[in-house]
């Protein structure tokens, strides 16, 4: 420890504190410009100097503090250069600034105006370059004081490496890529640069409403609705034109103010025009809705009349006239009776309900209470079972909890992290940043995918494996652990059980079959396993390229038992992550939005478990799990299924093989959908119920992490749209289950009531940036990061090593079919674009689909990047431009599912895993054609 003085105050600080940090600590507030305590101190402004009694002033923000140094930090001698400074550098600034004019936040203009210095005493600089390329930033060249923050912002932070410098002299300037507009970058709009810009050189535009100062604005802090990383953001909101300005980063353990495009750019979606606002009934001469409803084959794009925006989002002129306004009552009253009388007359089996993972915690418990009371069925679910049901079945057989077992950030003390099936820049992009962060510390980024992820750059090693050969992969490496003596003898003793079995399977499995199997070489295979079995903290993250399979669950039995059988559980830097893909889609799934769990993952088969919740609820329950998402559709389509109630989800998009959707929901005898838009599902509703956004309502939300976070309401909700709670509640009580609640936090108190994991969470104590689950001790800062040091909660506190042999794909590649097809996420856009479509700014970056193509098949098939192409399964076929891309391996396709005009599960096959239920988006066999000779040969068939 060193002790000096500051101003006459003593101060003891940790060896390697710079001054400016040690007067900091003391409330002495130094200026700074180049400086933000998040990034590396460079000291190139000079603003910050203070006297030490040396020959020179010392830049305080790069100098190490003293034993026994005297610090002055404002005598007339430093206020003096800082004042010159000040005024050298407005002496070069544009008359207008853009960031004082409109967030108030020019650090250079409030020293401008402390010191009285503006710049008139000296020459004023010859204007530079303005650069609006960006869709969401503005550039000032003449505004720019080279203090590189921009640059360390880009780098350090987010972990881009798009901003450095150019040019020399006074023309130096900062630039994108090799000089590149920043429009046409590689820049990836995350909005980093322009948050820690202390002029106006980086400044947002306009998404929805004026940008002006804050002090002007109310602020709302809340949390992102987008992916399952959960940033914490503040909203900016004009109360008065109910419009949000624009948002910040919010300081958090979950992003510590860092934000990707979506929460920062992707908010205005909530005023688009095509919001509902009030209850829509179908009309009677739009029955049957099967003869509005033709074959899908590639959703022609809507919307090309006259003044419409090109898009291929629901046409609302054709759509619309289906329907008439209704009165709530005269809607919630038609929604209660033909669901009774359906159950009436089917029995509550042929009830059914689709929640969503974009709802809250509170709608999510309250929604499946409503299907297992008062319609009486476990036929219940939401889109865990398109994205992690495999992964949450194999945690839950092996370790006996379906959650992470350790953070995203936790990979800060890991020297070896592997990836398995994600691309997390593009689904995960802030947890991203973290792991960037963590690479260049040192620490092993291993990559394991047969599509490369942008990330990848920052890997220690990628192995581009085949589609669908994951299981060969992970059980070389175990091969290889085993075969080496790296596997931990005394974890594997005392907390595993299983490892013989596993042993003989995995010899079977050496590299060098894997290799022909996988695709990839011995010596990646070994290297791997090495660094893996040999790290002394490894961390295991996988996505939905390992979930989304037939055998996900085995992929990720495979991936738990790598990790168990290393020891790399339980500890700082280890553990287990399936990275969630919804915000509250770990949430939705612990309140019991899954047919066979209540809320908190208790078996409703179990007897005594039931009991509970019959106690807790006030009537019988039905003992039998109840039917997944695409068990709910195959009974629809066989007339099981009569009456359905769709919360938020949109299943004609999201679901595989769309043109079985279609017509499994012209199928129903009534479907009631509860919705902010007309979604594409919605187009098949007889009644159409107006809910409210993300930003209009309060409610909490489970992380990946499983940190629990409150949102909280920026906006005012439109017409006569209501909170989606109190829909649910209203429907239940006239169907005869009386839900009456007070509040929002009436229903967590009683969810958390009936759990273990969330005992001791209310919101209070989530406060502004809530609590990881579990957190039995309300005066600890935080719940627990790491789970299972000890013991699993298995019954026998061990971890269970599950051997699985590599298993044949559903469909095979074949003459006709010889692509293998890959679906997934865009980083501009969520999940089937209701949302993301709908915001400006995102859809404007990333505007229509594509097929990402390897170049030496676009050679082979004599197709341009750019042409459109006809891209079939024996399910169907779309068509859409092709994309040249190396990330692809040769003979593997990807296309991302957002698009309505080209619907990526018009092709994909319906076959499910048989434990998580989960069915294969990540392969089916594929045809590509140029969309030309497509076209000529069916106009030739025609004309035969």
């Amino acid at each position: 420890m060193i002790t000096l003085t500051i101003d006459g105050l003593q101060v003891t600080v940790a060896d390697g504190t710079t001054i400016w940090e040690a007067a900091r600590s003391l409330g002495i507030d130094i200026p700074v410009l180049c400086h933000d305590p998040r990034l590396r101190p460079v000291g190139v402004c000079r603003m910050c100097v203070v006297d030490i009694g040396a020959r020179t002033l010392a830049a305080s923000c790069v100098r190490p503090c003293e034993e026994g140094m005297k610090v002055v930090t404002a005598s007339e001698k430093v206020e003096r250069q800082r004042r010159m400074l000040t005024e050298m550098l407005m002496s070069d600034q544009p008359e207008i600034c853009a960031k004082e004019t409109t967030t108030g936040d020019s650090a250079l203009h409030a020293l401008s105006r402390r010191y009285q210095a503006t710049g008139a005493s000296l020459p004023h600089g010859a204007p530079r370059t303005k650069d609006l390329s960006s869709k969401v930033i503005a550039v000032d060249m003449s505004a720019c004081i080279l203090c590189d923050r921009c640059v360390r912002g880009c780098d350090e932070i987010q972990g881009n490496d798009v901003i450095t410098r150019s040019g020399k002299g006074y023309s130096t300037k900062i630039a994108f890529d090799l000089d590149a507009p920043m429009g046409a970058s590689t820049c990836v709009s995350c909005g980093e640069c322009m948050a820690v810009c202390p002029t106006g050189a980086l400044v947002n535009k306009p998404v929805s409403a004026p940008i002006v100062a804050r002090r002007h604005l109310k602020q709302v802090d809340s949390v992102c609705p987008y992916c399952g990383v959960g940033c914490s953001l503040t909203y900016n909101v004009d109360v008065e034109a109910n419009k949000i300005a624009y948002v910040d980063g919010r300081e958090s353990p979950v992003n510590h103010e860092r934000l990707c495009v979506k929460g920062r750019y992707g908010f205005d979606y909530a005023q688009h025009p095509h919001r509902l606002t009030k209850p829509l009934i179908r009309r009677a001469e739009f029955y049957p809705k099967a003869a509005l409803s033709p074959e899908v084959s590639g959703i022609p794009e809507q919307g090309k009349g006259k003044g419409k925006r090109k898009t291929a989002l629901v046409d609302y002129d054709q759509v619309m006239p289906a329907f008439r306004e209704a009165t709530w009552d005269e809607a919630l009253d038609l929604v209660a009776s033909r669901l009774l009388a359906v159950k009436k007359e089917h029995g509550s089996g042929s009830l059914a309900g689709f929640g969503s993972a974009k709802c809250s915690i509170e709608e999510a418990y309250l929604f499946q209470k409503l299907v297992r009371t008062a319609f009486g069925t476990n036929n219940v679910d939401h889109c865990t079972r398109l994205c992690h049901a495999s992964s949450v079945a194999a945690l839950l057989e092996t370790i006996g909890s379906g959650a992470v077992t350790n953070t995203f950030a936790g990979i800060a003390e890991s020297d070896v992290a592997l990836f398995a099936g994600t691309n997390t820049s593009a689904n995960h992009p802030v947890a991203a940043s973290f792991f960037k962060n963590a690479a260049a510390r040192g620490t092993k980024l291993i990559f394991v995918d047969p599509r490369r992820p942008d990330i990848a750059r920052h890997a220690w090693r990628y192995a581009q494996i085949r589609n669908g050969t994951d299981v060969a992969f992970y059980n070389a490496m175990m091969h290889v652990i085993l075969r080496e003596g790296l596997i931990d003898e005394a974890y594997v003793r005392d907390h595993t059980s299983g490892i013989d079995e596993l042993r003989a399977l995995v010899e079977r499995y050496p590299p060098s079959l894997a290799a022909s199997i996988c695709g990839v070489s011995e010596e990646i295979i070994v290297d791997i396993a090495r660094a893996y079995g040999g790290a002394k903290a490894a961390i295991t993250f996988w996505g939905m390229g390992i979930s989304q399979h037939t055998h996900g669950t085995n992929n990720a039995r495979c991936l738990i038992s790598l990790c168990l059988l290393t020891g790399n559980s339980g500890r700082p830097g280890t553990g287990l992550h399936p990275l969630r893909g919804q915000n509250n889609v770990q949430g939705a799934s612990d309140a019991g939005l899954i047919p066979m769990m209540y809320p908190d993952y208790q078996r409703v088969s179990d007897p005594a478990v039931r009991a509970k919740f019959e106690k807790a609820w006030g009537l019988p329950l039905d003992p039998t799990p109840g039917l997944t998402v695409t068990e709910i559709t195959t009974g629809a389509l066989e007339g099981r299924i009569k009456g359905m109630y769709c919360l938020g989800e949109n299943p004609f998009l999201s679901d595989p093989n769309v043109n079985k959707v279609r017509k499994a929901l012209t199928k129903l005898d009534f479907l009631v959908v509860q919705d902010i838009f007309l979604t594409e599902t919605a187009e098949f509703a007889d009644v159409i119920l107006p809910a409210t956004s993300y930003l209009e309502k309060t409610g909490t939300y489970t992380n990946t992490d499983r940190r629990v976070q409150i949102g909280r309401p920026a906006l005012a909700a439109p017409g006569e749209a209501r909170l989606d709670w109190q829909i649910v509640a209203e429907i239940a009580t006239r169907m005869g289950y009386p839900m009456l609640y007070e509040k929002v936090e009436d229903i967590f108190d009683e969810f958390t009531a009936t759990t273990h994991e969330y005992q001791g969470l209310d919101y209070p104590i989530l406060g502004a940036t809530g609590r990881l689950w579990p957190a039995f001790d309300r005066d600890a800062k935080d719940g627990e990061q790491i789970l299972f040091g000890d013991a699993y909660p298995t019954g026998d506190g061990r971890g269970k090593l599950v051997p699985c042999e590599l298993e044949a794909e559903k469909e095979a590649t074949s003459a006709e079919y010889p692509f293998v097809l890959n679906t997934g996420r865009l980083l501009e856009h969520w999940h089937t674009g209701t949302m993301t479509r709908r915001s400006y700014a995102l859809d404007a970056i990333a505007p229509g689909p594509f097929v990402e193509i390897h170049p030496d098949d676009l050679a082979r098939l004599a197709i341009a990047p750019g042409d459109a192409v006809s891209v079939s399964s024996r399910r169907g076929r779309i068509e859409l431009p092709a994309k040249r891309s190396t990330n692809v391996a040769r003979g593997s396709v990807f296309i991302p599912f957002h698009f309505r005009e080209a619907a990526a599960n018009v092709l994909t096959l319906d076959a499910i895993d048989p434990f998580g239920k989960i069915p294969t988006f990540k392969f089916c066999a594929v045809q590509i054609e140029s969309a030309n000779a497509k076209a000529s040969l069916d106009t030739g068939s025609a004309a035969d």
